[in-house]
């Protein structure tokens, strides 16, 4: 029997006792593979680049915000907020500040307000206490020192504590199951509770970064605070006092997501569509220096003996951080 045609390919001729069309296959083959190995080696490179941008290890600022090589700011063209990284090797200076932002302050209204919240708008403070129901990290105050810490979170019956109207549990803002852990919100005093949180603690990095050219500000944490606690019991005319008055500590960039998502309220202009992530990001709050990084760790309201000194060192280190960046250049 005849056996069924195969097509199949023949040389015509050899090469070096190689058959030509084999030499053939064998070159494009390698061509592939060279082709091949060029296209992993570059997807490699991109990728080990993409890794080392976005090391916290190689940050000016830890993974949390406590000072992070990253700093936000509205994009005027694009009406957008827009992200800046600095490299480490290019700041020259820093200097740590803390602010008090009064509510009572006309220019922090929006702020303040609604003070009953609607299903557009809510408060600063009441974003807040929503956030710490959603879960998001609340951090211990220091007792003796008004720096915030970020290694001991609240959780608990203590985390309840923080937003104690008064001595009974039931009226605490914050609730938390002690078996599930659930946090859930009691609005039972919240209106009589916010008549009285009319201030937030901030901690500020002011940092020159030598690439740019610029001085740069950045909000590290933020703090609620209630003279009224039931646990503040120190002298009305102490730092203790104004110490005990912060309940606990927030992470800015972790609030952020939340900040994000919520407008302020408008003021004069029911058009204007701002949220709080931009309120912050244009410095459109007011607010006044408490103290400042230095040697003897130590606020103004700790040395300031009067009210007319007090004001005459909040001059004296706001004039020092505008006049910074001129007076480097000059020298």
């Amino acid at each position: 029997m005849k056996q069924p045609f195969k097509k199949s390919l023949k040389p015509k001729r050899m090469v070096n006792g190689v058959f030509h069309t084999t030499l053939v296959l064998k070159i494009k083959y390698n061509r592939m593979k060279k082709n091949h190995f060029i296209i992993a080696f570059f997807a490699l490179l991109v990728m080990s680049a993409s890794m080392n941008a976005q090391d916290p290890n190689a940050s000016f600022f830890d993974e949390i915000g406590n000072i992070r090589m990253q700093t936000i700011e509205l994009d005027g063209m694009a009406d957008t907020i827009a992200v800046i990284n600095h490299r480490a090797e290019d700041i020259t200076w820093s200097r740590v500040v803390y602010r008090v932002i009064d509510m009572r302050d006309k220019q922090n209204f929006q702020l303040y307000f609604p003070s009953r919240t609607t299903d557009e708008y809510k408060s600063l403070f009441r974003l807040m206490v929503d956030a710490v129901i959603d879960g998001i990290n609340v951090y211990k105050r220091n007792p003796r020192d008004i720096k915030p810490q970020f290694n001991e979170i609240l959780t608990g019956e203590e985390l309840s504590r923080v937003f104690a109207f008064d001595e009974l549990v039931d009226n605490n803002l914050v609730q938390v199951d002690p078996i599930t852990e659930q946090r859930t919100f009691n609005g039972d005093q919240y209106m009589r509770y916010v008549r009285n949180q009319l201030k937030f603690l901030i901690q500020e990095v002011i940092f020159f970064d030598s690439h740019t050219s610029r001085l740069y500000s950045k909000i590290i944490a933020i703090a609620p605070m209630y003279a009224l606690h039931p646990d503040n019991m120190a002298n009305m005319e102490t730092m203790a006092y104004f110490r005990n008055s912060v309940l606990c500590w927030f992470s800015f960039d972790e609030l952020r997501p939340y900040l994000m998502k919520q407008y302020v309220i408008p003021s004069g202009n029911d058009s204007q569509r701002l949220t709080y992530d931009e309120f912050f990001a244009q410095n459109l709050y007011s607010s006044y220096i408490l103290g400042d990084s230095n040697m003897y760790s130590r606020m103004l309201l700790e040395f300031s003996l009067s009210e007319e000194a007090l004001r005459a060192e909040q001059r004296r280190i706001e004039t020092e951080l505008l006049n910074f960046e001129q007076d480097l250049w000059e020298n």
